[in-house]
């Protein structure tokens, strides 16, 4: 069992976070730690950043004292730090500011909340009071939750038992108030930013329902300050903010990107922790596998790092990122996909040029087919290659798919991706492996003179878009054996749409 805040009380208690700085009175820093029932001759010291834990310090036993001494000439950064006691890693917890880096605490390693004894840091003691509160209502709460299940169960009337649950919360918020109201140190913030936020009562119709909703979005960070340098350094600060995308707002990338421009505005004021939250989402939308999330890396981009927000980042690495931003732009959901114009693949001549004995084959190209000239309800953009495995593997889902839906309007504009002295592949593969391909419309540009490579950012493949009458993209990267599915949901949608004109 790990040493944190109770986990049985359901009413925000489980995470905790320091507050601003205040100034060291003396330089560096010095924690004594004495252990009870504690066997190994070395402790860790770490500490919280953002969603994840580092080791920041091993020491080993003094022989004389029997102490463990965590010591630095650098006072350390204010946050929430963790004492790890190997091998099994439980872990008790201390709150460091930039005024208390000099204490002593002793405790027992079987159970260091109840046993903790603190010296020359009021916060410390502060705090394990608290911690201590906690760990007597929690194992009440559990009970009465058990209870309460019990009851249900047995479709028993379990109100008095809710209410017993609701008083305990009531005792506990009056205690965290209470110690909020008589102190602005270091742990009334972290009891403050562990608590919920106060909400109105409202109806429940419809539209109260609607209007709690964009309270509880607008009022969510009011208990934390964002630009606080120490939640960097605690578990509050990446928890509240995930609760806040998952909770409220919609998994849609325009409004993700509205609720990030929000948490980075609050959080500029520190530059740590906005550059820390700034490169981990532009890199979790890089890297996410979400159809349409690309969006939310382009508006980072275009809006922090091309704006020059993001001062950090060397210009040979902004550069490339900017680059790669306006790449994807304009093959983004709900753009216009680019024009571009292809040579139909002539499969019958292609394969009868490789018969010839001659070392200057030149294999022929039909007429050149412009992607907005194709008139359908539907085009699929298809980007493959012969000796992409990903795409062998896909294409009897996609010919069987095409099949399907050719009746109701899609068409399939398919491009072999591959360079002239590779154009015998394509028309080989399509005849001799797949034929049922024979009736798509099929391309090759062989010298990319379309730069349909480049328009369309072909890093990889396969490559597939779903394009609308007008040509807007209206879907991407869908993989084979969800294509028909997609396709079903586009048609059904667009005749609602039409039905409720």
């Amino acid at each position: 069992m790990k040493y944190i805040l109770p986990t049985a009380i359901s009413f925000a208690l489980l995470i905790f976070s320091p507050l601003a700085p205040l100034k060291a009175q003396k330089d560096g820093y010095e924690i004594k730690v004495n252990l009870e029932n504690f066997n190994s001759d070395t402790l860790f010291f770490g500490y919280h950043f953002g969603s994840k834990q580092y080791i920041k310090d091993t020491v080993a036993i003094d022989p004389t004292t029997k102490e463990f001494v965590f010591k630095g000439d650098e006072s350390l950064d204010c946050g929430i730090y963790l004492v790890i006691m190997p091998p099994d890693n439980n872990y008790f917890q201390l709150l460091i500011d930039d005024n208390e880096q000099h204490f002593s605490v002793k405790t027992d390693a079987l159970n260091p909340v109840k046993a903790m004894k603190v010296k020359d840091s009021k916060e410390n003691k502060l705090f394990y009071e608290y911690m201590n509160f906690l760990s007597l209502q929690g194992p009440k709460a559990q009970e009465i939750n058990e209870k309460i299940k019990t009851a249900k169960d047995k479709k028993e009337d379990s109100a008095a038992l809710e209410q017993s649950l609701k008083d305990i919360n009531t005792d506990v918020v009056a205690y965290q108030k209470g110690i909020i109201s008589k102190s602005d140190g270091l742990t009334s913030r972290i009891i403050k930013a562990s608590m919920e936020i106060d909400v109105p009562e409202f109806g429940t119709d419809e539209e109260s329902k609607k209007n709690r909703y964009y309270y509880i979005k607008k009022h969510w960070f009011d208990n934390i300050d964002l630009s606080d340098p120490c939640l960097l350094r605690s578990s509050v600060l990446q928890k509240k903010i995930d609760g806040y995308f998952k909770n409220l707002t919609p998994k849609h990338p325009d409004s993700i990107a509205i609720s990030l421009d929000r948490v980075l505005k609050l959080a500029e004021p520190n530059e740590e922790t906005y550059k820390y939250l700034l490169i981990k989402y532009l890199s979790e939308y890089a890297k996410s596998k979400i159809v349409g999330m690309d969006k939310v890396y382009v508006h980072l981009v275009k809006n922090y790092y091309k704006k020059g927000k993001a001062p950090w980042t060397d210009e040979e690495q902004l550069a490339k990122i900017i680059d790669d931003a306006e790449k994807l732009e304009p093959i983004l959901i709900g753009k216009q996909a680019p024009e571009i114009s292809i040579p139909e693949l002539d499969i019958d001549s292609t394969l009868a040029v490789m018969k010839e004995e001659n070392e200057h084959k030149r294999f022929k190209l039909k007429e050149k087919v412009a992607l907005y000239d194709i008139d359908s309800l539907y085009t699929i953009v298809y980007i493959w290659s012969p000796d992409c495995g990903h795409c062998k593997k896909a294409m009897p889902k996609m010919i069987e798919v095409y099949d399907k839906y050719k009746d109701k309007g899609v068409a399939m504009y398919a491009i072999c991706h591959r360079t002239y002295k590779d154009t015998p592949t394509c028309a080989e593969y399509i005849k001799n492996e797949e034929p049922g391909m024979l009736e798509w419309l099929n391309l090759n540009d062989p010298y990319f003179r379309s730069k349909y490579n480049v328009l369309y950012n072909v890093k990889s493949t396969p490559q597939l878009y779903i394009l609308d009458h007008k040509k807007e993209i209206i879907m991407k990267r869908v993989g084979a054996d969800q294509l028909g599915e997609v396709l079903e949901e586009i048609i059904a949608n667009d005749k609602l749409k039409e039905q409720n004109k």
